[in-house]
């Protein structure tokens, strides 16, 4: 149990500290082309980052469900739903913050509750552990596995026959425009489009079902190297199936298509079954301790980060770019290539860590 625990942990670890280098990187304005989002059809490693997130939710889902089942149903709905509610909320409030903008003159004035971005990263994963953990506990397993082909086939089907696969005519976006408006949709490049719009949260609930289905299998397989092997053959399976099924379907973060939901579904599964082979080889070596510090205390890093991110570009120069602007100055023309825009990114990210360290020691380890 403890080495399950702690490859997961480790997952979650990684993940964690690859989505603040990605994002950090992103708010400079350059950097590698592996820690970009694929423009539209695509895939690349910061396209990886959010979905195998979702595979860590729905795995460490399965080592605590089981608790959940002890108390009665009303019990667990009301954990389910207030869990919900709260990662949403959360989510929100990290979107909103920090509740102003930067007005033409320069002035800061307060973003109105009817300009605020509804949905986001915290919100899809609130609403994907809510459905998965309902899906989970009323259909137990074998409802999983139905839902699961069912919703990446009914999703597929329904992106056919409500529009098509490119950014202006896809019904993520004329849902998203029907149900929120456009003014609680993000824009980019003068264009109104949330890439965690309500319809692709679909398919995002069975990257949950997956890490649920893995967890379990964990629990009665165990972690020897007959499971390790198995994780990988189905990551394969997987993966190949995906890359089949792209011919038609392409490989789409911003839609969140079946066949990325596949694709990432395997990868994790692969990389899962080489972590748990090297945990349980070393349990204690620095590199598990390390990212097992950041899977401790997963959501208050990231919000931590997106606080950060979010900081800096309300103070940032008019009209320029933090980075850019210290390039100009003499400071160091590297801090605007890609690898100085890598190397600021990794210290972001460390620095993060060093929260994540202090809480860790004192045995802190937050949750909601």
């Amino acid at each position: 149990m403890a080495d399950r625990i702690q490859a997961i942990d480790v997952l979650r670890g990684v993940t964690v500290a690859l989505m603040i280098i990605v994002n950090t990187a992103a708010v400079q304005g350059t950097a590698f082309a592996p820690l970009l989002h694929a423009e539209w059809n695509g895939l690349t490693l910061a396209d990886l980052v959010f979905p195998t997130f979702l595979f860590v939710v729905g795995a460490a889902l399965s080592f605590v469900l089981d608790r959940y089942g002890q108390a009665g149903p009303s019990t667990v709905l009301r954990k389910i739903a207030i869990r919900t509610v709260l990662i949403f909320l959360c989510g929100y409030l990290l979107e909103w913050f920090p509740f102003c903008s930067v007005g033409s003159s320069g002035h800061l004035t307060l973003v109105a509750i009817a300009h605020t971005r509804i949905l986001g990263v915290l919100q899809r994963i609130a609403l994907c552990y809510g459905c998965a953990a309902l899906i989970v506990y009323v259909w137990q397993l074998r409802g999983a596995v139905v839902f699961g082909i069912g919703a990446l086939l009914g999703y597929w089907w329904l992106l056919h026959r409500f529009g098509d696969y490119t950014a202006a005519g896809n019904a993520v976006l004329k849902l998203d425009r029907l149900v929120l408006g456009e003014s609680h949709m993000p824009r980019a490049a003068g264009v109104a489009f949330d890439q965690e719009g309500l319809l692709s949260t679909l398919p995002a609930i069975v990257n949950v079902l997956a890490g649920y289905l893995t967890g379990r299998f964990l629990l009665v397989r165990g972690t020897g190297q007959g499971s390790i092997t198995r994780l990988a053959l189905a990551g394969a399976i997987c993966a190949l199936v995906a890359l089949c099924w792209s011919a038609v379907l392409p490989f789409n973060k911003k839609l969140w298509t079946s066949s990325y939901v596949l694709c990432a579904a395997g990868i994790d599964l692969g990389v899962l079954a080489v972590l748990i082979y090297l945990v349980s080889d070393g349990a204690n070596r620095a590199w598990v301790r390390f990212l097992g510090v950041f899977g401790r205390n997963a959501l208050i890093v990231y919000m931590l980060s997106e606080a950060g991110n979010s900081i800096l570009n309300i103070v940032q120069p008019q009209g320029a770019n933090w980075f850019n602007t210290a390039s100009a100055a003499g400071i160091g023309a590297w801090l605007a290539s890609k690898s100085g825009s890598l190397l600021v990114a990794t210290l972001c990210m460390l620095l993060c860590w060093c929260v994540a360290y202090a809480l860790d020691r004192k045995g802190l380890h937050i949750k909601i």
